[in-house]
């Protein structure tokens, strides 16, 4: 729940207060959009995500260090797809929470630290792929799978320790016959969640995804050359599709989540005219699928940037007796394959 829904007072009509005086925001459409969303995320987000975490655990082992980073990747979106169904279920009942605070406590706290430590490991195979274009004598050193290990690590452990205050913030309250889990917190609350949600922002996404930018602008630059060499070829390859889904990631899910909720938090805490509230509102609802779905993108990635991964995938294909799990795998092999002849002839396309 956003944070226009823990300054709700009143009932939960197709109209609800703001908080702001008489201001009103109409969130029928959270209703509908929110749980068909989630479920999307869930079903999609799990058929993609759970293949590739037993790819990695038995078939693609001894990992190298951008396995480890995507290995973590796959793990933090395969944790937050299974707390969507509560989600799903809240929304669908308009609001009502009955699983405990406890609860709506871990699964606010879950879907942040997937958000944030998504951006950092997508930031470690920025600079990693970096590393190895631009610096590749510093890449043999610091890109080593025990370090990447150590760095993915520090990661979770950095995410979570920056995200312990949101679990004080984070809470339910009654609300007629129906119990609110709050995504930021009490009214009362409100001002001191904004100051410590932006410093988290700031910390978290847009540092990495500063350091991103320019990670990718230097491997552009250097791209560009002349490169001879068939293997300086796919290396080039294997980099501008690392360029081009991370990117992708970034601004479908991640940049407009937090510009509209940065405009969205100013225009409360700035008392904005009612009719601009709403606005902001309805757009700032419509983003929160968007930074759930990088669950789904994510495996892009790996089918994309991984030639491993992509061999493994192509033999489940054949191996597998499940026809609806390979379907789903050996489609997406085939539209990443270099040699598409070979993954429809193993796929029956």
């Amino acid at each position: 729940m956003t944070s226009s829904e823990s300054l709700l007072l009143t009932s939960l009509g197709t109209s609800q207060s703001s908080g702001d005086g008489d201001c009103k925001f109409n969130e029928e459409f959270k209703f509908i959009l929110l749980p068909v969303s989630y479920a999307l995320v869930f079903v999609l987000g799990l058929a993609l995500n759970a293949p590739t975490l037993w790819l990695f655990l038995f078939r693609l082992r001894p990992w190298d260090a951008t396995a480890t980073y995507m290995f973590h990747l796959a793990l933090s979106d395969t944790l937050y797809v299974l707390s969507l169904p509560t989600l799903v279920y809240y929304y669908a009942a308009r609001n009502h929470w009955p699983f405990g605070t406890g609860f709506c406590k871990f699964v606010r706290f879950l879907f942040y630290w997937n958000l944030y430590c998504s951006v950092l490991f997508l930031t470690c195979i920025s600079v990693h792929r970096y590393l190895g274009i631009c610096h590749p004598l510093r890449a043999l050193r610091w890109g080593r799978p025990r370090f990447a290990s150590l760095l993915c690590l520090a990661v979770w452990l950095v995410v979570a320790g920056c995200l312990v205050p949101n679990l004080f913030f984070v809470t339910t309250s009654p609300s007629g016959t129906t119990t609110l889990c709050h995504d930021t917190t009490r009214p009362e609350e409100f001002d001191h969640y904004v100051h410590f949600s932006s410093a988290v922002m700031v910390l978290l996404f847009g540092l990495p995804f500063l350091v991103t930018l320019v990670c990718y602008g230097l491997m552009a630059r250097r791209l560009y050359r002349p490169l001879p060499g068939a293997g300086q070829s796919s290396s080039r390859l294997r980099s501008l599709r690392t360029i081009i889904v991370v990117l992708t990631v970034f601004a479908v899910c991640f940049v407009p989540f937090h510009i509209t909720r940065t405009i969205y938090y100013l225009a409360r805490l700035l008392k904005a005219d009612c009719q601009v509230l709403n606005i902001v509102n309805v757009v700032y609802k419509v983003t929160r699928p968007l930074a759930s779905a990088n669950s789904c993108l994510d495996p892009v990635l790996y089918l994309f940037t991984g030639d491993k991964y992509r061999s493994q995938l192509q033999q489940l294909c054949r191996g597998s007796h499940s026809y609806g799990h390979s379907f789903l795998a050996c489609h997406l092999s085939y539209l990443s394959a270099p040699h598409k002849e070979s993954t429809e002839r193993q796929c029956n396309l």
